[in-house]
C-alpha cells in the first residue's frame, strides 16, 4: 500500500459537497473564540506547546494599522498552537502513513510572525519552507532563533528573491521565503531553497489563512500550483495540502471550500485521528486536499 493510499483509507470519504460540509460544520455548537487571537494586546506571549513553554513576541501595533497587504499575521491565532501539536506529534496521521518522515519538505503558507508551526515541525523532517509577506520576517527570525537550537545565516540572494535560512545543530533546515499569494510565482520556490531537481513539497500546509473573500482564489490557485510541482517532478508522489481553520464565516468558509474541492480531492480529518481540542465542537477544522488529476 502506498502512503497515498494509506492516507486516504485512515481519512474516509471524500467530500462529494461542498455545500453539504458547510451546513454540517455551521450547523454545529461553535464556541465563541471572538476574532480568534490568543492575545491581539500583548507584545509577548508564553504557549506551550507539547509540554515545551515557548516564548513568542508580536506586534499589537502592527495588527492595528493599516499596512495596505494586511496585518493579521502580526499576532498569535488561537488554532495555531493547537495545530502544531497536533501535526508534529508522533501519531500524526502524515507520520504514521508515511506522508511525511524525516527526510521531507514541508511548506508552510502564511505562517505568521510566531514560527510556532516551523518551530514544532521542523526538527521531525528534513526541510521546512515558512512563507509569507516579507512584513513578518522580522520578529519571525527572532521567534525561532529565541525558541530553538537554530541561527540565522545572513541573507542569502538566490535568484531575484530573498530567502534566509535557519539551521540548526540536528541538520534540520528552516527556510523562509517570502511569498505573496496574489502576486508571487510557485515555479522558482525549490531551487530558491536549494531542493534537487527530482525533490519537490511533500506537504503544503496552513493555518488559519482563510478570513478573506478576496483572498480565496488566490490562495487556492498558490495550494494548487505548489502541488502541482509535485505531479511534475519525477517521483510521481502527490502533495498533501492540509488546511487548518477558525470557523467564523460560513459564507467564506463555503467560497474557499468550493474552490478548492475543484481543484483538489478532500477529505475533513475525522474525530479519531484529532486532538480533543481540535474535535468537533471546537470551533476548529482541519481539511487534507490531493491535487485532481487532469483529464487528458
Amino acid at each position: 500500500m502506498t502512503a497515498l493510499q494509506s492516507l486516504t483509507s485512515v481519512l474516509g470519504a471524500q467530500i462529494d459537497n461542498p455545500e453539504e460540509e458547510t451546513f454540517l460544520l455551521f450547523s454545529q455548537d461553535i464556541p465563541s473564540q471572538n476574532l480568534g487571537f490568543v492575545d491581539a494586546k500583548a507584545i509577548n506571549l508564553e504557549i506551550t506547546v507539547a509540554s515545551r513553554s515557548l516564548e513568542i513576541t508580536q506586534s499589537p501595533g502592527l495588527l492595528s494599522s493599516d499596512r495596505k497587504g494586511g496585518t493579521t499575521g502580526a499576532v498569535v491565532w488561537k488554532i495555531t498552537p493547537l495545530f502544531a501539536e497536533w501535526v508534529a506529534s508522533d501519531d500524526n496521521l502524515l507520520f504514521q502513513c508515511s506522508a511525511l518522515d524525516r527526510h521531507s519538505a514541508v511548506l508552510e503558507l502564511g505562517c505568521g510572525i510566531s514560527g510556532i508551526v516551523a518551530i514544532s515541525l521542523a526538527p521531525r523532517v528534513g526541510r521546512y519552507i515558512a512563507t509569507d509577506q516579507d512584513y513578518v520576517f522580522k520578529w519571525l527570525k527572532l521567534n525561532i532563533a529565541s525558541n530553538s537550537s537554530i541561527d540565522f545565516e545572513s541573507v542569502k540572494k538566490r535568484g531575484r528573491t530573498p530567502a534566509s535560512t535557519a539551521r540548526g545543530h540536528m541538520g534540520n533546515d528552516i527556510d523562509i521565503i517570502a511569498l505573496d499569494w496574489e502576486s508571487s510565482s510557485v515555479s522558482e520556490l525549490p531551487t530558491l531553497v536549494g531542493m534537487a531537481s527530482d525533490q519537490n513539497f511533500d506537504a503544503v500546509l496552513a493555518c488559519d489563512c482563510i478570513y478573506n473573500e478576496a483572498l480565496v482564489e488566490p490562495f487556492v490557485r498558490t495550494c494548487a500550483e505548489l502541488c502541482q510541482l509535485a505531479n511534475a517532478s519525477s517521483t510521481g508522489n502527490p502533495t498533501v495540502c492540509m488546511i487548518a481553520q477558525q470557523l467564523r464565516s460560513d459564507i467564506v468558509f463555503e467560497i474557499w471550500l468550493v474552490a478548492f474541492h475543484k481543484a483538489f480531492e478532500v477529505w475533513r480529518v475525522p474525530d479519531e485521528l484529532l486532538t480533543k481540542e481540535l474535535k468537533s465542537g471546537s470551533g476548529f477544522v482541519i481539511h487534507v486536499g490531493i491535487l485532481r488529476k487532469k483529464s487528458s
